[in-house]
C-alpha cells in the first residue's frame, strides 16, 4: 500500500538570520542583489530596520524547482498530491506571480487532490494586503504566519523585525484576503519569560481567530547565534508550569493537541504536518531540501536531499543550461531495515493519538511483531498502548517519547 503523497518547496532567503534559527535560511547579501538574469523581486525590510531594496533571483529559482520536481517523477507512482508547503526562509519574499507558477507546475506535473491543502509560510513584518490577495489568488488556502512571540521586547530578543502591532495587522489582512485557515507560530520558554507572559502571547493569537497555533519550546542549536552566545532562559520546572497552563488554556479554547507542538480547532489539523509524522511520503524540492519514498517494487525506502547553498542550487541549473536534461541527483540514501522501526516510531510517536497499526507493515515492509518484544516492556511501563488497533504512547509516556525510542535503536 503506496502512503499519501505531499510536496515540499524551500525558499531558502530571508531578510535577517534571526539568532535561534538552524533552518537552512540565508540572508539576502548585498553582493547578490543583482546576480541572475531573469525576473527580480523587491524585498523590503519590516519597520524595525531601514529600508532596503534587495534582489533574488526569482524566476531562475522556480525554473530550477521545475527541473528539480521532473528529476524525481519517477518516485510518485500514480499519486496525487494531498498537501503542498512552502516553507524556508522566508517564502512570502517570493512574489505571488512565482508562488502561482510553481503551483501550476505542480498541479501539471504530479496532480492534486480534490481537496488539496496548500500553505505558505510568512513573517508579518514582509506583507501588504495586496500581496496576501496574491497569494490567495494563486491558490494557496492556509497561511502560517511566523509571529513567535507579540511581546515587543521578546521580538527583540529573538532578533525579528516585526512588532507586536504588525503581526496583529498581518493576520487581519490575511482574514480579509480570504484566508480562513491561518496558523499562528508562537515560542515559549523565552529569556525571562514567565507564565503569565507565555499565556498572553497564546490569548492573543485565540483572540485573533487562529485555527491553527504551533507553540513551541526556544531550544538552542548548534551553528546558531544563540549557541555561540546563550540567553538565560526558564528552569525545567519554569518551562513545565508553562507548558501545563498553555496546553489547559488551548484546550479550554477549544484547541485540540494532535502533535507535540501543534493545536487546532476540530479537523483543522495540518494536513502535512499529519503527513509527515505518518512516515508518508513527500518529495523535496529547493536548496537544501529533503524527501521521502517508499519503492514497494524494490523493497526500498530512500530520503534525498538536494544541496543546501542557494547558489550552488542555482549553479547546477546553469550547467545543464534551460533547454532541458536532467536536474543532477539529490543525495539518495537508502533507511536500512534495521532502522526502519526507529525510523517509522521517530515520526509517528510525535501524533498524540498515534497511527493505525497496519501502516507499520505497510510503510516499512516489516511485520508488526517487530515490534512486539520492547512494546511489550514499554506497556509494563504504562509508557505505550497496547499494540493494536493502533500505535501509540499512553498520555503518561507521550512526555517520555524519546526514552521509548531509545529502546529502538539499531544494534551495532
Amino acid at each position: 500500500m503506496l502512503p499519501p503523497l505531499s510536496l515540499y518547496v524551500h525558499i531558502p532567503w530571508c531578510v535577517r538570520k534571526c539568532p535561534y534559527c538552524d533552518f537552512n535560511s540565508h540572508q539576502v547579501p548585498a553582493a547578490d542583489r543583482s546576480s541572475g538574469s531573469g525576473e527580480h523581486v523587491s524585498i523590503r525590510h519590516g519597520t524595525n530596520s531601514e529600508p532596503a531594496a534587495s534582489q533574488l533571483p526569482e524566476a531562475e529559482y522556480v525554473d530550477q524547482l521545475e527541473r528539480d520536481l521532473r528529476s524525481q517523477l519517477g518516485w510518485i507512482q500514480g499519486r496525487k498530491l494531498g498537501s503542498i508547503f512552502f516553507g524556508g526562509g522566508t517564502p512570502s519574499l517570493f512574489s505571488p506571480l512565482a508562488i502561482e507558477r510553481i503551483l501550476n507546475l505542480a498541479e501539471s506535473l504530479v496532480g492534486f487532490a480534490p481537496d488539496i491543502e496548500i500553505t505558505l509560510e510568512a513573517n508579518p513584518g514582509t506583507f501588504e494586503q495586496a500581496k496576501f490577495a496574491g497569494y490567495h489568488s494563486a491558490g494557496v488556502n492556509r497561511l502560517s504566519i511566523g509571529v513567535q512571540s507579540f511581546d515587543p521586547l521578546q521580538l527583540q530578543n529573538l532578533g525579528r523585525i516585526h512588532s507586536g502591532a504588525e503581526a496583529h495587522t498581518a493576520a487581519t489582512q490575511a482574514r480579509a484576503a480570504g484566508f480562513d485557515n491561518i496558523n499562528i507560530d508562537l515560542m515559549h520558554g523565552l529569556p525571562g519569560q514567565g507564565e503569565v507572559d507565555a499565556l498572553q502571547d497564546l490569548k492573543q493569537a485565540v483572540a485573533l481567530g487562529a485555527e491553527h497555533i504551533s507553540w513551541y519550546q526556544l531550544t538552542i542549536e548548534p551553528n546558531t547565534a544563540f549557541y555561540s552566545a546563550p540567553p538565560v532562559t526558564p528552569g525545567s520546572e519554569q518551562i513545565a508550569e508553562i507548558q501545563q497552563a498553555g496546553r489547559a488554556y488551548l484546550a479550554g479554547e477549544g484547541y485540540g493537541r494532535y502533535e507535540v507542538s501543534a493545536y487546532a480547532r476540530t479537523g483543522l489539523a495540518s494536513r502535512h504536518n499529519l503527513n509527515y509524522w505518518s512516515f508518508a511520503d513527500y518529495i523535496g524540492i529547493g536548496a537544501g531540501a529533503h524527501g521521502k519514498f517508499i519503492l514497494p517494487d524494490s523493497g526500498r525506502i530512500i530520503r534525498t536531499q538536494r544541496t543546501r547553498a542557494p547558489r550552488d542550487y542555482l549553479a547546477l541549473g546553469c550547467a545543464l543550461g534551460k533547454g532541458g536534461g536532467d536536474f543532477p541527483q539529490a543525495k539518495v540514501t537508502d533507511v536500512a531495515i534495521a532502522e526502519r522501526p526507529l525510523e517509522f516510531l521517530m515520526n509517528t510517536l510525535r501524533l498524540e493519538k498515534g497511527v493505525p497499526a497496519m501502516s507499520f507493515p505497510a510503510y516499512t515492509g516489516l511485520p508488526l511483531s517487530t515490534l512486539a518484544g520492547e512494546w511489550a516492556k514499554l506497556e509494563a511501563m504504562q509508557l505505550v498502548e497496547p499494540l493494536g488497533p493502533r500505535i501509540s504512547t499512553t498520555e503518561f509516556g507521550y512526555d517520555y517519547v524519546d526514552e521509548i525510542l531509545q529502546r529502538f535503536l539499531p544494534s551495532d
